[in-house]
């Protein structure tokens, strides 16, 4: 490693993610300090003052803003200090990851840094779905994001996690959010273990990425369990409950209000054979194109999938053959995909197998771990 690498102050800036956010602390920050760079992440942090600093176990400098609950209020103050703190820096590179950090980052762009805004989400499509507002609203809404948006990015480099963001950003280089080689996970022995009555979704709990529609898996004929680990607003998981009626005890959760830390989201992974990984979603334009992280994470660890039919994910589960599609508007495919896991254990040892293999050879963040660095040093030059 150079001198000069050495040297290079990256700061990551939040306002919105946990801390220890999957793809901001251990895939980039964790990454980037690997490879020599200086690297700090500007964060929201519990019972911190502004301004307080902790450094991780893994030697990131965290740089606290007070923890606001408020999204106004935070939209307000914390971006601003946010931005104060990272003023303050003087950093050759500023990864910032949330829009409303957008008029920061380009406040900090200078001549002498480099700016980078990481597209998590397709925002624009993320607005018109908005639900509680009227469709005119949301158009003009969207619209004008669109236009703020791309006053602001225009000195910026992007970072884009989706495959399908190139479309709206062809200038944007693909860092794509595939999981990191977690060996405990891809060694886990399925084929010993007796196969569960048990299935698992991890990620936060919304009723876009199928709240309601996974809450009525247990009324099946099946009698599943159903494990829920990630965030869940309480009422979220009182609506679940009662979608499930009688077989609401078949229901689990782990994350009632709070954030699911990685390593428990792992841990959760090896702990029983799971019957399969669920990511059953209604139709939005948004989830309809993209691959979901948890795809790969359950063919990491040797989970085979069941997720709703649409085309781009028909066309996924097709390429690799680690799951069954289903039409998330009639639960008798819920069923027979269910029958044909239980079954046909031989089918579904071939999903594990095919599923593990892709994670090995092609979709794994060390393959974008390696451009991720390759494109630091190139926006540099």
């Amino acid at each position: 490693m150079s001198n000069l690498t050495k040297q290079k102050k990256v700061v990551h800036l939040t306002t919105v993610h946990h801390p220890f956010d999957t793809r901001i602390y251990h895939k980039e920050c964790l990454s980037l300090d690997k490879a020599g760079y200086n690297v700090s992440l500007i964060v929201s942090l519990e019972n911190k003052s502004t301004g307080d600093e902790v450094v991780t176990e893994d030697g990131i400098r965290l740089i606290a803003t007070k923890k606001r609950k408020n999204r106004i209020v935070r939209m307000l103050l914390s971006t601003w200090q946010t931005y104060r703190l990272a003023k303050k820096e003087q950093a050759d590179y500023y990864h910032f990851h949330d829009p409303e950090l957008l008029w920061v980052g380009w406040l900090l762009k200078k001549k002498n840094n480099i700016v980078i805004y990481d597209v998590h989400e397709d925002y624009y499509t993320g607005i018109l779905q908005k639900g509680y507002l009227k469709q005119p609203i949301r158009k003009a809404i969207a619209k004008l994001y669109n236009k703020i948006e791309g006053f602001f990015i225009k000195k910026m480099d992007l970072a884009l996690a989706e495959k399908y963001y190139q479309e709206r950003y062809p200038q944007g280089k693909q860092i794509l959010n595939y999981p990191i080689l977690n060996e405990d996970l891809i060694s886990a022995d399925r084929n010993q273990q007796k196969i569960s009555n048990a299935l698992i979704y991890t990620g936060n709990v919304t009723e876009v990425r199928g709240s309601d529609l996974h809450a009525t898996l247990p009324r099946l004929p099946s009698k599943l369990e159903v494990f829920f680990y990630g965030k869940c607003d309480a009422k979220i998981a009182e609506r679940m409950n009662a979608l499930a009626g009688n077989a609401n005890h078949r229901l689990h959760f782990t994350g009632i209000d709070h954030f699911v830390e990685r390593v428990d989201i792992d841990k959760a992974y090896i702990e029983k054979n799971w019957l399969a990984g669920l990511a059953i979603f209604p139709p939005t334009e948004h989830y309809k194109r993209k691959e979901l992280t948890k795809f790969f994470e359950y063919m990491t660890a040797g989970i085979p999938i069941i997720c709703s039919n649409f085309p781009v994910w028909q066309k996924f589960i097709d390429r690799y053959q680690c799951g069954i599609t289903v039409n998330p508007a009639d639960s008798n495919s819920w069923e027979e995909a269910i029958h044909e896991l239980k079954t046909n254990p031989e089918k579904r040892n071939q999903m594990i197998e095919n599923g593990r293999k892709a994670i090995l050879n092609e979709l794994n963040w060390q393959v974008e771990e390696e451009k991720l660095i390759a494109w630091y040093k190139q926006i540099a030059q």
